[in-house]
């Protein structure tokens, strides 16, 4: 998934690629506690020395994944700099960019968002969130909204970053049952009906 590997020698982004969807297959069928690395090199039909020329151990590839998949987060807001909250029909760009990119790879966000025993994903997505909430919140018609309704800067940032994150996991554990666009507008309309007014 991250565009930075595009300047990586293509044998070792397909190793990476064939070890990271071994692994999404495995936490489909059982715990992260229970997958060693034989059996993740096994499944991604590459030696286990292979393994360790890339990773240290399970964990350090989890870590790396997490930080490919906050890259490719990124890159996605870096896209969306220009108009990063709503355009004229009320819709969130950016949301809508995230979550097709999410539906697009849905198979790996179902399984590393909603498996409990890989925190280290939702924990990093949270931290994006946030600071994506906080960035709002901070602008003077953020700050303004906040203090007409009283509401304290740090419970808007922990209410709409566990809103997000949590809204965002429940839709994927559903199969996606909406499209990313009309989850967008949605998210459109509850932020402008519960957090402060930009």
């Amino acid at each position: 998934m991250n565009q930075s590997t595009s300047r990586t020698d293509p044998r070792i982004v397909r190793t990476r690629r064939l070890l990271r969807d071994a692994l999404v297959e495995l936490l489909e069928e059982m715990e992260i506690e229970k997958i060693s690395v034989n059996r993740l090199a096994e499944r991604a039909t590459i030696n286990r020395v292979t393994f360790y020329l890339h990773y240290r151990d399970i964990p350090d590839m989890m870590e790396k994944m997490a930080d490919d998949m906050i890259e490719d987060i990124r890159a996605i807001l870096r896209l969306n700099e220009a108009n990063p909250l709503a355009d004229k029909d009320g819709e969130w760009p950016l949301m809508v960019n995230l979550l097709e990119h999410m539906a697009e790879h849905f198979r790996f966000y179902k399984v590393i968002l909603a498996t409990k025993r890989t925190t280290v994903f939702t924990e990093r997505l949270l931290k994006l969130l946030s600071d994506m909430v906080i960035d709002r919140v901070e602008r003077p018609e953020g700050e303004a909204g906040l203090a007409a309704t009283g509401i304290k800067r740090d419970i808007a940032v922990w209410y709409g970053s566990s809103a997000l994150i949590g809204t965002i996991i429940a839709w994927l554990r559903a199969d996606m049952p909406y499209t990313p666009q009309f989850m967008a507008k949605q998210f459109s309309l509850l932020r402008r009906e519960h957090l402060p007014k930009r």
